[in-house]
């Protein structure tokens, strides 16, 4: 099958875990193409799609948002994933990150739409990225600037790509 992968990234973070994604639905026997939402022209050659965001302040990235709003109508032809990245830090104790992390208007939506899942990945920060991001990493310890599971984000993508297979 020929999937899309496509992300919002700011800082290059969502940027990175969609490609890893596209890699392991390429690993598992799928073509899999891996752009800017805000540069994908038509999902008319695609079989299935994943969405990826960054999220900030509750908030999908402004291309996330618009790919939805652009593709709704083939997003609910199609099957389609969801992705969220951007907790870092010491989470704090019984907090649930997919709690305050996913939008709530854009997982209604999603749903609406019948996404096949969605989750949560952690972020990564870095003082270079400047801004507000920046004065966070400096105050964040180093071992939870980088919060991705490359591992969990692994098996994810499997899980996509034998449903995929399974089609």
């Amino acid at each position: 099958m020929k999937v899309l992968v496509a992300y919002a990234s700011k800082h290059g973070s969502t940027e990175e875990i969609a490609e890893a994604i596209a890699g392991g639905l390429r690993g598992g026997g799928h073509e899999a193409d891996c752009l800017d939402a805000g540069s994908v022209p038509s999902l008319d050659r695609y079989d299935a799609v994943v969405l990826g965001s960054a999220v900030y302040m509750r908030r999908w990235r402004r291309e996330a948002r618009r790919f939805l709003r652009r593709f709704s109508d083939e997003l609910a032809k199609l099957p389609f994933w969801v992705f969220n990245s951007g907790p870092v830090g010491e989470p704090e104790e019984g907090e649930e990150e997919s709690a305050w992390l996913e939008p709530p208007g854009v997982v209604k939506r999603i749903e609406a739409l019948g996404v096949r899942d969605h989750v949560v990945f952690g972020g990564k920060v870095s003082e270079e990225a400047g801004g507000m991001m920046g004065r966070i990493a400096e105050g964040t310890p180093s071992e939870f600037q980088d919060r991705r599971d490359f591992a969990e984000i692994s098996a994810w993508t499997a899980r996509i790509a034998n449903e995929l297979e399974t089609r």
